[in-house]
């Protein structure tokens, strides 16, 4: 039975309003900036579909900084009531109560809340509770779909069908070859539909909104069979003589690559979000839900739903510990993880080593750089959070050392809780090296060859790791290489592969300084195998597939053609590209 409540004064109603109109006012606008997604791909503008994506990761920011300056001008000092904030959020909660994206509404409240009184930690007197906000399980009605019967079993039923979904398309511009794209794609389907048991499929659907991103259009939906159901995703690009059907996603593997947190952020037109959302993990069961937040460009609604859901599970494995995270310790960063969670926390130390000539304020230059810069499907994506609060009593003593050891100025202890002021949280992967000392001899080729088309995917999106040392990469659930540690990472373009010079002396040749000089940004390839930390048999497999990535000429040309205007690569496995 619902609790009666007085009713709120005038003032609270019109502030509630007010909050509500304004994040209101960033939907829309954020709808705005994602409908230019067709416009850019039909332009064939990558750069730009780049530029819109963090534009509306900019625009969260802009709105809560608005609506505080409305509410400052009505209320006056008001503003820094809390009591008045109480009552504010309580008639707040009773407004978004039936609203399909409630959850959304909740956290745009909680940033003005928060960004207004400078909140440390969560004050539950006037904000939510981020571990009573829970996403929406329920769907007010299900996504737009296009419906697509399959009245038979055959190879021509399978043309006609992807005729029909070509055809349905909204795009201005013209096919560039729409016959032969129905006939790669009936194709490709088919090889799978003979090693498929679960039958020939009897219907495929398509969600009515388009995805952008990487310069493409998505198209994302179902094949449904007498069975079951799987993925269907089509890549579409844009190329000079017009669209050109380019991949079809049809099995979870390729479609979690494609929509991981490896990747920029989706331009998608979508009515509600958590009807959206509920589709996709229809797709991606086992891909947390704060991904796919994020991936659609619902930043900080995807950070509430890491928060919520990781101190949900640590509250509920009270006598688990947290400890640093396996691997080769950072000279930079101290790592520290719940071993039954896959998320690892990232505190800056306070002091960096000799090898490390530079300072904190760098490193997270360097992180908010790769927040923004295009991540190529090889940089994992980093979120910073403020005033974590960890009860003490579930730090190992390992890691307590060391953070009161190392980092002191990102933590404070306070009574039974350690707070870390800053950190990152990013999903947990295994580093690279100690897969290596696990896998056998199949595993190892296949993921050490990935390393080698790590290099090269991160050069296409202009990206020069920095240090090559296997301990900072490494391999996801789906056996991915990515690259996690920022703190040396260059863009492409600001470096300048060299050649070693042949030494003049026999004493140059023995010297261990080289003979020659070496300047900022310039970067020696035929030297990464000695910073690999790879035995000769392993260097041998990337050289079988990746053996440019040690010429300077190669990452030179690669340079260029950053330059020149960028090198497309496609963001998805090779495997499902249409042949």
């Amino acid at each position: 039975m619902k609790v009666a409540t007085a009713p709120a004064s005038p003032a609270v109603q019109k502030a509630a309003t007010r909050i509500l109109r304004a994040f209101d006012d960033y939907n829309a606008a954020f709808a705005d900036i994602s409908r230019r997604g067709r416009r850019r791909f039909e332009a064939g503008d990558r750069a730009g579909m780049q530029a819109d994506a963090m534009e509306r990761v900019q625009l969260y920011d802009d709105s809560i900084r608005e609506c505080l300056a409305l509410l400052e001008t009505e209320l006056g000092s008001r503003i820094l009531s809390r009591t008045f904030w109480k009552a504010l959020r309580n008639h707040y909660r009773e407004l978004i109560e039936e609203l399909p994206d409630s959850e959304l509404c909740k956290t745009f409240f909680n940033s003005s809340s928060r960004r207004l009184f400078r909140t440390r930690g969560v004050d539950g007197a006037v904000e939510f509770r981020a571990l009573e906000v829970e996403p929406s399980t329920r769907s007010s009605e299900p996504p737009a779909i296009h419906h697509f019967a399959i009245p038979d079993s055959s190879q021509n039923e399978l043309h006609r069908l992807w005729d029909r979904v070509l055809a349905s398309l909204p795009f201005r511009l013209a096919w560039g070859d729409r016959p032969g794209d129905v006939d790669r794609l009936a194709r490709r389907l088919g090889r799978v539909l003979e090693d498929d048991d679960k039958g020939w499929p009897v219907a495929m659907e398509f969600m009515d909104t388009v995805f952008y991103r990487d310069g493409r259009a998505w198209l994302v939906g179902r094949l449904f069979t007498e069975k079951d159901y799987r993925p269907c995703v089509v890549v579409l690009n844009r190329h000079a003589d017009g669209i050109r059907a380019e991949a079809l996603l049809i099995d979870r593997r390729s479609l979690s690559i494609a929509f991981g947190y490896t990747h920029n952020y989706f331009l998608a037109d979508l009515p509600r979000v958590s009807d959206a959302t509920l589709f996709l993990r229809t797709l991606l069961p086992h891909k947390p839900l704060d991904e796919l937040y994020t991936v659609l460009g619902r930043i900080k609604q995807g950070k509430t739903e890491r928060y919520r859901h990781f101190f949900r599970h640590l509250n509920a494995h009270a006598d688990e510990k947290l400890e640093l995270a396996e691997g080769t310790p950072g000279l930079v960063m101290v790592v520290f993880t719940l071993p039954s969670y896959p998320l690892v926390f990232k505190v800056v130390r306070d002091r960096f080593g000799p090898e490390k000539p530079f300072k904190r304020e760098q490193v997270f230059k360097q992180y908010q750089m790769v927040f923004r810069h295009e991540r190529g499907g090889r940089l994992v994506d980093a979120q910073p959070f403020r005033e974590l609060r960890f009860p003490l009593r579930q730090m190992s003593e390992a890691l307590l050392k060391e953070l009161q050891s190392d980092c002191q100025q990102s933590i404070r202890i306070d009574g039974d809780s350690l707070i870390v002021n800053h950190c990152y949280a990013e999903r947990r992967v295994r580093p690279l090296n100690l897969y290596l000392r696990e896998a056998g001899p199949q595993e190892q080729a296949a993921v050490l060859s990935d390393y080698g088309q790590a290099l090269e995917d991160l050069s296409c999106a202009d990206i020069f790791p920095g240090d090559l040392l296997l301990k900072n990469f490494g391999v996801t659930g789906t056996g991915r290489v990515i690259f996690y540690d920022y703190d040396e990472l260059r863009l492409l373009r600001h470096c300048h592969f060299r050649r070693i010079p042949p030494a003049r002396s026999e004493e140059e040749l023995m010297s261990a300084e080289p003979g020659f000089a070496v300047n900022p940004g310039d970067v020696f390839p035929e030297r990464f195998p000695d910073f690999m930390g790879l035995s000769t048999e392993q260097l041998d497999v990337i050289r079988l597939h990746h053996a440019h990535i040690f010429d300077a000429a190669w990452w030179r040309d690669q340079r260029e053609k950053v330059m020149a205007g960028g090198v497309d690569h496609p963001p998805y496995p090779l495997g499902c590209r249409l042949v």
